[in-house]
């Protein structure tokens, strides 16, 4: 798409670029969504990439992701053999509606600030309780934890001129075992809803994230694995929070999360430790 009302590009943004920000402004990072439609309210757009973020950083903390890490780079990452939730980096990867094209080119951060109801990465982050670093255009930063940070379709708590700099997830988050389940209405689809669960070792409790199907993420924690509470859980989830596209109806993806949900817990529960 030719953005013909933009009128300066910013190549190289001071290192806390936000200090620059001004009515009209967008920043660019892949620009895999900002270019594929009208965007007639932009006037200058700010180039991300020039930051030189590092994309992925592992230590024997967490993996802090940087923002403008793009797709193709996290879905290559191997991540260590006592990491079980790190191969949701690729499921997560997958999920994407796109061609290995975009992949080249999307990022981890922009599919975050997008917020919208199928991005893959929030799914995957949420799911392992990341948090994200926000740099405001004063030069402070704040932490925000992944599941507060969507507050609905295409809105988050971003005020003007704030970027996510980083993500962090923590290496207990990524020992824990894993089960996923993901529904379009084609094989190469845009998700109608995706749920992730996680299980810390050796013990029986379960996270559960319901994202794709909700205009924000939900996420479900048990101490112990649930039965008959679950499905008390998610018929619990206010009507107004399930989304409604040509993807799926409120109610389908209502039931599609209750039945899915039993699912992983069966497998989580008959699955053992790691």
């Amino acid at each position: 798409m030719d953005l013909n009302t933009i009128t300066d590009i910013v190549r190289r943004p001071s290192d806390r670029p936000g200090a620059a920000w001004r009515d009209g402004d967008a920043w660019l990072a892949g620009g895999t969504w900002l270019f594929s439609t009208e965007q007639p309210e932009l006037r200058r757009l700010l180039d991300l990439t020039a930051l030189g973020l590092d994309s992925l950083v592992p230590s024997a903390a967490s993996l802090a992701i940087g923002a403008t890490c793009t797709i193709r780079e996290l879905n290559s990452f191997a991540p260590p053999s006592d990491w079980p939730a790190g191969t949701l980096f690729t499921t997560c990867c997958e999920a994407f509606l796109s061609s290995f094209k975009v992949w080249n080119a999307a990022t981890v951060g922009g599919n975050i600030c997008m917020s919208l109801p199928a991005g893959p990465m929030i799914t995957l982050t949420v799911a392992l309780e990341a948090t994200y670093t926000v740099w405001a255009p004063d030069g402070s930063e704040r932490t925000v934890d992944a599941a507060d940070f969507v507050l609905g379709d295409h809105r988050n708590v971003l005020g003007p001129g704030e970027i996510v700099r980083r993500i962090d997830i923590s290496v207990g988050a990524l020992r824990k075992r894993c089960a996923h389940r993901r529904f379009s209405l084609t094989r190469l689809g845009r998700s109608t809803l995706f749920l992730i669960a996680t299980q810390s070792p050796w013990t029986a409790d379960l996270l559960l994230t319901i994202t794709a199907g909700t205009t924000r993420p939900v996420r479900l924690a048990f101490d112990t694995m649930p039965a008959a509470a679950l499905r008390e859980r998610i018929d619990a989830i206010p009507e107004g929070l399930w989304f409604s596209d040509p993807n799926g109806t409120p109610d389908h993806r209502h039931h599609l999360a209750g039945y899915f949900a039993e699912e992983i817990r069966v497998e989580l529960s008959e699955g053992g430790p790691p």
